[in-house]
């Protein structure tokens, strides 16, 4: 998997959501061993996370050809650096990253932030 950085600051303050594409090699290990793993890690660090949405993806309506995700996840941190508090931290590396490697087959990650309409 390709991995990006962020860039030394992203604009605006609060919430941000992470929108995850997933491609699963193992559902099971993902939502029955990962998902946990994940949250006993952010219990470890004293932080939250809120799942908004974990869903199934049925079809791609509009995508490239051969892009096919199993499902969608949408899991709402604090803040840019309560995210990088977790991904960076020797907790995560070490218990739930292993789990989620091994769970998937591909990942995209973007960050966003809501917007009034």
């Amino acid at each position: 998997m390709r991995v990006v950085t962020l860039p030394d600051t992203v604009p605006g303050t609060g919430p941000v959501l992470m929108l995850n594409m997933l491609k699963f090699t193992d559902r099971r290990l993902y939502i029955e061993e990962y998902l946990p793993a994940f949250h006993r890690v952010m219990g470890m660090l004293g932080m939250e996370a809120k799942v908004n949405l974990l869903s199934d993806v049925l079809v791609s309506v509009i995508a490239d050809e051969g892009e096919d995700w199993d499902a969608i996840l949408l899991v709402e941190y604090a803040s840019v650096e309560a995210f990088l508090t977790v991904a960076q931290s020797d907790a995560y590396r070490d218990i739930a990253e292993p789990l989620r490697l091994a769970a998937l087959a591909d990942l995209k990650l973007y960050m966003t932030r809501p917007f009034a309409l």
